[in-house]
């Protein structure tokens, strides 16, 4: 970690007696003091400073609806301090009943209607700061025939209406803290912004669908609960877009398979 930031750090919460990175040996890392840990949020060869910003913009929105959710202790153009919340990011057994938690862990964030402003986008899809649609497209990555259909329909489709609110943009099993098979809070928020519901909803779908196979999405939206028609929901068409905002290959066969039968189900609705 860079000295500037250790003492900038310092001079905030205090003498600092332990750094622990917390991703692949870089940021962000947990920062213990005598009387607490805390979390810095800095740049990083994946992280750049727009997406602190945007972290730090999305807690400030946060603490002011009363959402699970880190406070943001400090922030300035190139770090942020947050607080270190406890409970753990593994998911408990992938039950009705968990599944059901996570999507309602999604609908308070739901209920504030927001536009976009600075540092806070609009995002038309998860994790907007990739496109690998886009990158398959011009050739930047290899493609099939499954994912070149579903980027026609989707383009031919175009951008559904809906209402404009707060996101989280990066809903998966690693960004959720869990306690007593429960979402205590939402954490990393550094590609939030508005949009669609959809845009989390089914983010979090295709995660579930990935881990716990393709009965785990149908919870997931049993849970989230919002006073929206579901029909308007365009559930297929976030499903099939957050989909294909994945790489060619996951990290394994079976991870594959999973995505490419949730892609498919997600077409035939479209279709």
């Amino acid at each position: 970690m860079r000295e500037d930031l250790l003492a900038w750090a310092t001079a905030i919460v205090g003498p600092i007696l332990e750094v622990h990175p917390l991703h692949d040996g870089q940021g962000p890392w947990r920062l213990v003091t005598r009387d607490r840990s805390v979390v810095l949020r800095a740049p990083t060869p994946r992280v750049g400073p727009a997406m602190i910003a945007t972290g730090a913009t999305a807690l400030r929105v946060a603490e002011r609806h009363h959402l699970p959710a880190p406070r943001l202790i400090a922030a300035d153009l190139s770090a942020s301090l947050e607080t270190d919340l406890p409970g753990t990011t593994s998911w408990p057994v992938g039950t009705p009943e968990t599944l059901r938690a996570a999507g309602a862990a999604l609908t308070r964030l739901h209920a504030i209607e927001l536009q976009p402003a600075d540092h806070l986008p609009f995002r038309p899809r998860p994790i907007a700061v990739d496109d690998f649609a886009t990158d398959r497209r011009t050739g930047r990555m290899p493609t099939t025939a499954l994912l070149d259909e579903a980027d026609n329909v989707v383009r031919a489709h175009g951008l559904p209406p809906s209402p404009s609110v707060f996101l989280h943009g990066d809903v998966w099993p690693g960004n959720m803290l869990w306690s007593a098979g429960t979402v205590a809070a939402l954490i990393d928020w550094k590609t939030a912004g508005v949009g669609a519901p959809g845009v989390d909803l089914s983010e979090l779908r295709k995660q579930t669908a990935i881990t716990f196979g393709p009965t785990a999405p149908a919870h997931v939206l049993e849970g989230w609960q919002q006073a929206i028609d579901r029909e308007a929901l365009h559930v297929s068409y976030w499903d099939a877009v957050a989909a294909l905002n994945t790489r060619t290959t996951l990290y394994s066969p079976l991870a594959t398979t999973r995505r490419d039968d949730f892609l498919r189900e997600a077409l035939s609705q479209l279709h």
